[in-house]
């Protein structure tokens, strides 16, 4: 009997893996959920899921022998870890990996929406350069970027932009006392002092909106927005009317509140960039990714430990 649950869709490798190493189950998503729950999930030790699917607290509380939760993936907002804590299940995230790729990403929205790249592309698939000469746009080198969340992808966007010569500064839930950057008290704060806002923060209940009316307001009209987090950190309604009314220059969006549906109101705005959520998707980066998810299964399954435990797992153990 499997040990080790597939909790919604994963990579085909890593899909494969489980498989082959653990004879690992796939939870049915239909009416034979009970009974899998009543019968072989009984016995299930590790569950294996991304973020897209997560694992609740009531399919935490379905599996009685559940001890660790698997997340393919930096983010692991939609597994309820309270709930995980409370049952003395541990949980583990892919960190690290995907930072460069992330970071690499947020580097290019910033580049595109300032300087005007794929406004420009459209601008001469059109034929307006013959009507005349593109717009100025704003230079990137020099600039203030505020990093909303200093952490692992925090750090890397920030080594970055330091490369450009920009003035870095940020805000955590706490500061930093190795940071070389300025801290700012609130995300209000910090978004008055940056020409760019990049946010990099985690996803979950606790960053809801954190990017609200009020930060944009902060932000100001000659100020540009870049979201390679999760798409529930912006009020996306307050964005669409700031944007749609000049408040603030322009933004630069990987994520969405309701994906894939993007307001259909951006679709028309030139001083917007939007790309498929797609910062980590490469294949170096999936697979790495991959990689790590498994190296925690195989782990837990032998030696009873995750090699990658998400914060509130170290804290709760501190």
């Amino acid at each position: 009997m499997s040990l080790v649950l597939q909790v919604g869709a994963l990579p085909q490798w890593l899909t494969g893996a489980l498989r082959d190493e653990y004879r690992a189950l796939v939870l049915p998503d239909d009416g034979e959920r009970d009974a899998f729950l009543a019968g072989p999930g009984r016995d299930v030790r590790v569950a294996a899921t991304s973020v897209a699917t997560g694992v609740s607290r009531e399919l935490i509380l379905a599996l009685p022998s559940l001890e660790a939760v698997v997340n393919y993936g930096a983010g692991y907002e939609t597994t309820d870890v309270h709930a995980a804590i409370e049952r003395g299940v541990v949980v583990s995230n892919t960190p690290d990996v995907l930072s460069d790729c992330v970071a690499d990403t947020a580097l290019g929205l910033t580049i595109d929406v300032l300087r005007g790249l794929s406004a420009g592309d459209r601008f001469v698939r059109r034929g307006d350069w013959a009507d005349g000469a593109f717009p100025l746009m704003r230079k990137v080198s020099g600039a203030r970027v505020g990093i909303l969340g200093l952490g692992r992808i925090g750090r890397a966007i920030a080594t970055r932009f330091q490369a450009l010569g920009c003035t870095i500064s940020y805000h955590d839930r706490r500061e930093f006392e190795d940071s070389p950057f300025a801290y700012a008290s609130s995300p209000v704060e910090l978004a008055a002092g940056a020409d760019v806002l990049i946010v990099a923060a985690a996803g979950g209940p606790a960053t809801h909106h954190l990017v609200d009316q009020a930060v944009l307001e902060a932000l100001g009209t000659t100020g540009y927005l870049i979201n390679i987090a999760r798409g529930s950190l912006v009020d996306e309604e307050a964005l669409v009317k700031v944007l749609m009314e000049g408040g603030i220059a322009g933004a630069g969006l990987d994520v969405f509140a309701h994906e894939p549906h993007v307001p259909p109101e951006l679709l028309t705005l030139d001083n917007v960039v939007l790309s498929p959520h797609l910062a980590s998707g490469t294949v170096e980066t999936r697979a790495a990714m991959e990689e790590v998810a498994m190296a925690n299964v195989r782990a837990y399954m032998t030696e009873g430990r995750l090699l990658t435990p998400v914060p509130e797992m170290q804290r709760a153990a501190g």
